[in-house]
C-alpha cells in the first residue's frame, strides 16, 4: 500500500503522542523489559528516553523538519537500506528508524544486543497505528542485500563498518561525545540543568557532556555542591558504581590530581572524552583561546552546550529536535540521493 508523506507524518505524530501518554502497564512492560536486557537501562532513563521522542514527534515538528525536502512529494524507486544500530542509550536507533521509513525506502535494521527491546516495542506501536508500515521493515540479524548503509559503533567498529560498506553508498557514525561552555556566570538553574546534559543515561550518550571548558579563575565549588544535592545517588547503580570506584582508584593510584564528591571525578585533562563517572575540564583564557581549543575536538564533538545561539541550551543536550542529525551528516538528504 502507498503511503504519501501526509500520511506518513500523521502516523509519527500519533505514535509521538502514544509514547507521551503511555498507560501504566505499558510503560512497565518497556521498562521492565529493557532494563532486564541492560542494567544501564534503568526506568527513569528508559522514560526519559521515552518522553525525549514524544517531544521530538509533535506533528508541528515533523512538518517543519521536512519541509525542507519537497523529493518526498515525488515517487521514487524503493530500496533495501541495511541499518547497524547503536546501544548505548535507550531507543537511541530510533531516529534512523524513522528517517528511513519516511524516506521511499524499505529499511532492515539489526538491532544492537544492548538495545534490542524498546524499538521492536515502539515500532509494533507505530504499524498499530498504520498498518501500511508492516512490510516496509524488518529487524535482522544480518543487514544482506541492502543497497546502502547506515552504521553506528565504537571507533573500532567504524572502521570495520568503512571498509564492509566500502562498495555501497553509507553512512558510518564513529564515537563521538559532548562538551559545555561556562564563562563564571551562569545561575544555579543553568548548572542544574547542565548537571542533566552530564548524567542523563549515565554519561553514555554521544549527547552527554564529557568535558567543560570553563575560565581560567573558576571554582568548582559551588558547581559541585549543586550537583551533589540532585546526583549523589546516582552510585545506586551498581555498574555506574563499578566504574566510579575503578576510575578513582586509577587517579589514586597514578596520583593524577582530581576533585572528587563521592560520585564524580572531575580532572583536568585535554582529551574530549571521559570515562563514566568523571568529568573532564580545561581552562581557557579569552574567547579566541576558547574556540580553539573547541576546534582542536571539532572532529570528536557531538554538540556544545552553552550560550549563545550556535550553542544548545543547558539541560538540553539529550533532548534533539528531529532535524538534529547525529554528526551533522543530513541522513534524510543522503536517503532521498539514493
Amino acid at each position: 500500500m502507498s503511503l504519501n508523506i501526509e500520511r506518513k507524518i500523521e502516523a509519527f505524530a500519533k505514535l509521538g503522542d502514544k509514547l507521551g501518554h503511555l498507560k501504566e502497564h505499558e510503560f512497565e512492560l518497556m521498562a521492565q523489559g529493557a532494563e532486564a536486557r541492560n542494567n544501564w537501562f534503568d526506568r527513569q532513563n528508559v522514560k526519559a528516553a521515552i518522553l525525549g521522542l514524544a517531544h521530538m514527534l509533535r506533528k508541528d515538528k515533523l512538518e517543519k523538519w521536512l519541509s525542507n525536502y519537497p523529493e518526498l512529494n515525488q515517487e521514487k524507486e524503493a530500496k533495501t537500506i541495511g541499518v547497524v544500530m547503536a546501544g548505548n542509550i535507550p531507543a537511541v536507533g530510533f531516529h534512523d528508524f524513522m528517517c528511513v521509513l519516511l524516506s521511499p525506502h524499505r529499511l532492515l535494521a539489526k538491532l544492537s544486543g544492548q538495545d534490542s527491546f524498546l524499538l521492536k516495542i515502539i515500532a509494533e506501536y507505530l504499524t498499530e497505528i498504520e498498518p501500511a508500515f508492516r512490510d516496509r521493515f524488518e529487524f535482522v540479524e544480518r543487514l544482506n542485500g541492502s543497497e546502502a548503509y547506515i552504521a553506528t559503533g565504537s571507533d573500532n567498529t567504524a572502521r570495520y563498518f568503512s571498509y564492509y560498506f566500502s562498495k555501497h553508498p553509507h553512512i558510518i557514525r564513529p564515537n563521538k561525545s559532548s562538551c559545555a561552555v561556562l564563562d563564571g556566570n551562569e545561575s544555579d538553574e543553568d548548572l542544574e540543568k547542565l548537571g542533566e546534559d552530564i548524567f542523563r543515561f549515565y554519561g553514555l550518550g554521544c549527547r552527554n557532556v564529557s568535558k567543560l571548558f570553563v575560565p581560567e579563575d573558576y571554582s568548582f565549588q559551588h558547581f559541585l555542591d549543586l550537583l551533589s544535592e540532585r546526583y549523589k545517588n546516582i552510585t545506586h547503580n551498581h555498574k555506574y558504581s563499578n566504574n566510579y570506584d575503578y576510575n578513582k582508584s586509577i587517579y589514586l593510584v597514578n596520583r593524577i590530581p582530581h576533585l572528587d564528591t563521592g560520585f564524580l571525578l572531575v580532572a583536568e585533562d585535554k582529551a574530549l572524552i571521559s570515562p563514566i563517572s568523571a568529568l573532564f575540564y580545561e581552562r581557557y583564557s579569552d574567547a579566541k583561546d576558547l574556540e580553539a581549543k573547541i576546534g582542536a575536538h571539532k572532529e570528536k564533538i557531538q554538540c556544545v552546550v552553552g550560550k549563545g545561539e550556535s550553542r544548545i541550551p543547558f539541560g538540553m543536550a539529550q533532548h534533539p529536535e528531529p532535524w538534529d542529525y547525529a554528526d551533522g551528516i543530513d541522513t534524510m538528504e543522503f536517503l532521498l540521493k539514493l
